[in-house]
C-alpha cells in the first residue's frame, strides 16, 4: 500500500510541476513590433545600385557585340549559337549570339562555343551544342570548367549548367 501512495504522490507532483511551468512560460511570451518590409536592405553583398549598373553595362556590351556580329554575319558563313541567359537574382534574361570558337561573357561566366549541329535522330531532330563555361569569380584551382559538354535545345535540363546565380540554355543555331 505504501508503494501505491508513493506513485500517486509522484504523479501529482509531476502534474503540479508541469502546470506551473506552462503558467510561467505564458508570462514570458512577448509581442514583437511589426517590420516594414519596404525599409529592409538587400541581404546580398553588392550594393543594389552597383548591381543594376553592372547588369546594364553587361547588357549594353552584349547588345553592342551582338550588333557587331549581325553586321559581320552578312559577309561570312560562320555558325552561330543562340543562347538565353538568366540572372536568377534579378530575373533578367539576355540573348547571346555566339560564333563557334569565340568567347563571350555573361556576368562572371565565360562562355565558349565549340560546336553546333543538328542531331541525327530521324524521329525528333534537335539542335545540340558543345559549350565550355568557366566561372571567373571562382578562384578554385581544382575546377577548370563549370560546364564542359553537349547541351540540347529541346531539353536543357538533360545536361544542365549548374550555377547558383546564372542559368544558360541554347535556343538554336544558325548556318548549320
Amino acid at each position: 500500500m505504501r508503494v501505491g501512495i508513493i506513485k500517486i504522490f509522484t504523479a501529482l507532483s509531476i502534474l503540479f510541476f508541469i502546470g506551473t511551468l506552462t503558467a510561467q512560460s505564458a508570462d514570458k511570451i512577448e509581442s514583437v513590433p511589426l517590420i516594414n518590409l519596404e525599409e529592409l536592405e538587400p541581404t546580398f553583398e553588392e550594393d543594389k545600385d552597383e548591381l543594376e549598373n553592372s547588369n546594364e553595362v553587361n547588357l549594353y556590351q552584349n547588345n553592342i557585340e551582338s550588333s557587331d556580329v549581325e553586321n559581320t554575319h552578312e559577309s561570312n558563313d560562320k555558325i552561330y549559337i543562340n543562347i538565353t541567359a538568366l540572372d536568377k537574382i534579378t530575373a533578367k534574361t539576355s540573348t547571346i549570339r555566339l560564333a563557334i570558337g569565340e568567347k563571350n561573357f555573361f556576368g562572371p561566366l565565360e562562355i565558349k562555343a565549340l560546336k553546333c549541329q543538328l542531331s541525327k535522330s530521324e524521329e525528333s531532330p534537335d539542335t545540340v551544342a558543345y559549350l565550355q563555361v568557366k566561372d571567373l569569380s571562382n578562384k578554385d584551382n581544382n575546377q577548370v570548367f563549370l560546364f564542359n559538354g553537349w547541351t540540347f535545345a529541346s531539353s536543357p535540363t538533360l545536361q544542365s549548367i549548374d550555377h547558383p546565380v546564372y542559368d544558360l540554355w541554347i535556343t538554336g543555331c544558325e548556318n548549320i
